[in-house]
């Protein structure tokens, strides 16, 4: 192992950052944990330190604590929309939890107005507010993640969860307390800064036919579940779809679909899919990704973005 491979691995954090980071967190905190359990795909080296923070003014001290330190911090999410290496991460990693998977419906008027904390699954969220007769949430049925990283990525399908925002809360390191900001929507991104951790939201809703939504949503659900390999542990689509058409056909066309490195695979269901068939590294991802972007452009001239985030230390497993 070289020099710099050695440096890469070595944790950030020493016996005092351990005795503080207790101190605010308590059994929430862990230390050279493994991070492929908190990952959709299941991969992922161990986080110097994985704290798990359960309200608004736990997250501000922690946001405190990173910035006297100058630590570098990551928020995990569901893991749904990324790649851990199998170096890990340095730093501390936060994963949200108590207040923040709180989810609040209610009618006010001709609409249904959704309160959540970062942490709520979409899955809980587009339940609930389908029960309430929420008009077009089936467009963000079937999103595997948390209302953040939902949020931070602008995610969708024929409708994007932008549409939909009236509020969003955020706090960091400079400024730890909750202040409400006004974002921009994207494709696939938003305007939200880098060192902004989303802590709540306010979705806005027309109010429409409850048992009609629920049976638009339950069929979409079906749908999905047709044309997509979630039996297995994936990460969703890798690819953004370019202007000229849906990533998964150019990868089929370029006859990457099926194709393995190790133990990931393109998905023979759904080529913008690479499944985790039980012992990929994140090199094995990494690698054939890598392999179908250069595959795509060479095949139909089209430079692919990857839609999943590499995040960490990337070394051989």
């Amino acid at each position: 192992m070289s020099v710099t491979t050695q440096a890469a691995l070595r944790s950030l954090l020493d016996d005092a950052d351990r005795g503080a980071l207790r101190a605010i967190a308590g059994e929430h905190a862990a230390f050279d944990a493994p991070l492929a359990p908190c990952t959709s795909w299941r991969i992922g080296g161990p986080a110097d330190a994985l704290l798990t923070v359960e309200s608004e003014a736990e997250l501000a001290q922690v946001m405190r604590w990173c910035l006297r330190r100058r630590m570098p911090w990551f928020v995990i999410g569901s893991g749904s929309n990324m790649l851990v290496g199998d170096g890990g991460i340095r730093g501390l990693v936060l994963h949200l939890a108590g207040a923040f998977a709180r989810i609040d419906v209610r009618v006010d008027g001709d609409g249904i107005i959704v309160s959540a904390g970062a942490s709520a699954g979409m899955a809980a969220l587009t339940a609930k507010a389908a029960s309430a007769g929420a008009h077009a949430i089936g467009s963000l049925a079937g999103i595997p993640g948390t209302v953040g990283g939902s949020l931070r990525m602008n995610a969708g399908t024929d409708r994007e969860i932008g549409d939909f925002v009236r509020d969003v809360w955020v706090q960091s390191p400079a400024k730890p307390d909750p202040h409400a900001v006004t974002l921009q929507y994207y494709y696939r991104h938003t305007t939200l800064a880098h060192d902004a951790v989303v802590s709540r939201v306010t979705l806005a809703f027309d109010r429409g036919d409850a048992s009609k939504e629920r049976a638009e949503m339950q069929r979409r659900l079906v749908r999905r579940k047709n044309s997509q390999p979630i039996a297995l542990p994936n990460a969703g689509s890798c690819f953004r779809n370019p202007p000229s058409g849906k990533a998964a056909r150019l990868i089929e066309a370029a006859g990457a679909k099926g194709w393995r490195e190790g133990d990931a695979e393109v998905s023979p269901l759904h080529a913008n899919f690479v499944n985790n068939l039980g012992k990929a590294t994140a090199k094995d991802v990494a690698t054939l990704l890598a392999r179908v972007r250069r595959a795509v452009f060479e095949h139909c001239g089209v430079d692919l973005e990857l839609e999943v985030h590499l995040v960490g230390v990337f070394v051989d497993a």
